[in-house]
């Protein structure tokens, strides 16, 4: 317990750093979020404000923007900015720009977002980041949570960390998608998009932080759980439960308080994140209420 605390304390501190900035960095929790002021993203980012909002990105793992009044190809410019964009198979498009993804509830369309997830990670190549944008909200409802996942991990008993350390789970496209994929089309997604294997606890590839990657929606099993420890069993079942029930703990550190912010939605409100580093979940108690908004998906890096 005392070496759990340590690490919380540690992480608090990283994220307290004084550092000068070329806007105004307001901080939001001691874990993660920051909402950052006077900077307008419908102009191009110049190569310093540029540097440091992806300092900043990776320091507080989520940034958030307001009164961001920006048109859809001002939304894909300063989001290619960060890299590669992705066409989501599943999600409706902007008819102008497949890279921007169109998330849309009303009164007959009720959401069904609130899982604790890591966008994509069902892709061989997960994302590196989402930039998402508030066009229409609900006066009181639809705000969104997001979760450090590097604290989540570094607050893990030692020995939690030394059982995950060699684990790799299986992620998967169609298990949560399915419901929206037509049943026709579900072998050829299959195909275009099989189960991927990946790390349990994935490295930043900037930071160097450890990261705990599985998420309860798109994480289905651990792909190598009884291959050392199925002679501590006395059948199969028993290490199948084993594993089950350590992968629903690994997924339940995300809804600690302790490593989350909450956003309130207002119109032209943005919400960039670090998808390596986090998760998040829509709260969906806004129904019938509408609310629209506009996502643009940065390609990532294979996790190790």
């Amino acid at each position: 317990m005392q070496a759990a605390s340590t690490a919380f304390q540690s992480s608090r501190t990283k994220a307290s750093d004084l550092e000068n900035w070329p806007f105004n960095v307001t901080r939001l929790t001691p874990t993660i979020g920051a909402e950052i002021d006077d900077l307008d993203l419908r102009d191009p980012l110049d190569d310093a404000t540029y540097l440091a909002l992806r300092r900043a990105l990776l320091k507080f793992k989520v940034l958030f923007f307001r009164d961001q009044d920006i048109s859809p190809a001002q939304h894909i410019a300063v989001a290619r900015r960060f890299g590669n964009l992705e066409v989501h198979p599943a999600f409706p498009h902007h008819p102008d720009h497949p890279e921007l993804v169109i998330l849309g509830r009303n009164d007959s369309k009720r959401g069904r977002e609130n899982l604790y997830h890591s966008d994509v990670s069902w892709r061989e190549v997960p994302s590196m980041g989402s930039m998402l944008r508030c066009v229409q909200c609900p006066e009181v409802g639809g705000d969104t949570i997001w979760i450090n996942m590097v604290a989540a991990y570094e607050n893990l008993s030692d020995d939690v960390k030394a059982r995950i350390d060699s684990l790799k789970a299986v992620h998967e496209f169609l298990p949560l998608f399915g419901i929206v994929i037509p049943d026709d089309q579900h072998d050829e997604m299959r195909k275009k998009f099989p189960p991927v294997v990946h790390p349990v606890v994935r490295t930043h590839p900037e930071t160097g932080e450890r990261i705990l990657f599985v998420n309860e929606a798109f994480t289905t099993h651990l792909e190598n759980f009884g291959k050392k420890t199925v002679d501590e069993y006395r059948i199969g079942f028993d290490y199948k439960l084993a594993e089950m029930d350590l992968l629903q703990y690994l997924f339940r550190q995300a809804q600690a308080p302790e490593y989350q912010v909450r956003l309130k939605w207002q119109p032209n409100t943005i919400a960039f994140w670090d998808n390596r580093s986090c998760q998040h979940y829509a709260v969906q108690d806004y129904f019938p209420a509408p609310r629209q908004m506009m996502r643009a998906t940065i390609i990532g890096d294979r996790p190790v």
